[in-house]
């Protein structure tokens, strides 16, 4: 009887050995397997901070980051993601352009931006065109220009609010007949412009004004700025402000009448204006002459109405002196 408990507990200690001497072999070959994939990890993050180390990237900066304070895991993540938002930003101003490689149509990258407007002011077309030619005065209607002013001959100077900033412009007219169209080109840090504004006569008292504009943004945030069109609706809503300023002011517009070919100034204001006063000087001739015209030939009708007048009493005195030997005759 002791003998079978004996053997018994002896069975039962000799499977729980076994048991254990499983587990524990279990959880070391696990063990063993989870400690060769660490390695492999980490010497793939080692292999990989060696590389970048040597080609002087996250690891240099992630060191210093450390000696300032900064734990090692804190100075790796902190570096590595600055490295991965300047290689998305470098990506970005590659597509762009890269902002700096030059400027407007000459660097053969940017996209151009179309700008095409047509509205119609309910006032003659001389005072449409006049309106358009006071470059000082569209600071005090519009959003977009902060302030603009002629300069010497066919130049001007313009501010103008871009999105967030305000950008400056030098604009050279290449054309300009009054009454007719304005053909300009402008040159700033930030972009160029080539453009051309038209007047057409639909009625004595209704004008069609066409803008078209070529914007070649530079820089990135222009660039940026292109894509969400930001310069068209500015200036198609600016274009809208000139429409209801020249519509419903009651000041008379005093606009520069001089004339520019090929970016020269052939005929100045002052010239324009004598020629005008001498045409009307010469019309307001013509229109007197025509009346003096129209005076002298009254007289000649009366002078033919007096003649038959005197016809008619030579008649009638010949008829009466008739009369008068007929009855010395009877």
């Amino acid at each position: 009887m002791a003998d079978t408990e004996r053997d018994t507990g002896s069975e039962q200690s000799s499977g729980l050995d076994q048991l254990r001497g499983s587990f524990k072999s279990f959880l070391g070959a696990q063990m063993e397997n989870l400690a060769e994939k660490v390695g492999d990890k980490l010497g793939d993050i080692t292999s990989g901070l060696t590389g970048v180390a040597e080609n002087g990237g996250v690891l240099p900066k992630a060191g210093l980051r450390m000696l300032q304070g900064d734990s090692p895991f804190k100075a790796l993540i902190g570096e590595k993601a600055k490295s991965v938002k300047d290689s998305v930003f470098g990506k970005i101003k590659e597509t762009f352009g890269g902002g700096g490689g030059g400027k407007g149509r000459g660097s053969g990258t940017t996209k151009v931006m179309n700008i095409i407007e047509v509205l119609d002011v309910g006032i003659p077309i001389r005072d449409a065109y006049d309106h358009w030619t006071q470059y000082d005065k569209f600071s005090s209607f519009t959003k977009g220009v902060r302030s603009a002013s002629k300069g010497k001959d066919a130049d001007s100077d313009w501010k103008v609010k871009v999105g967030p900033s305000t950008r400056g412009w030098k604009a050279t007219t290449q054309e300009q007949i009054p009454d007719e169209r304005i053909v300009w080109t402008s040159e700033g840090a930030k972009g160029t412009t080539r453009g051309c504004v038209s007047f057409h006569e639909l009625t004595p008292t209704l004008t069609r004004i066409v803008l078209v504009v070529e914007y070649y943004p530079s820089g990135f945030f222009e660039k940026t700025g292109n894509i969400w069109r930001a310069q068209g609706r500015r200036l198609r809503l600016d274009f809208k402000h000139f429409q209801r300023y020249v519509t419903l002011t009651n000041k008379e517009p005093e606009g520069w009448r001089g004339e520019i070919r090929d970016g020269e100034v052939v005929r100045t204001h002052e010239e324009a204006i004598e020629e005008e006063e001498a045409a009307g000087e010469e019309e307001d001739a013509e229109e007197y002459t025509d009346e003096e015209d129209t005076e002298d030939e009254y007289p000649e009708e009366e002078d033919e109405e007096e003649e038959y007048e005197e016809d008619e009493d030579e008649q009638g005195g010949e008829e009466e002196e008739e009369e008068q030997d007929e009855g010395e005759n009877q």
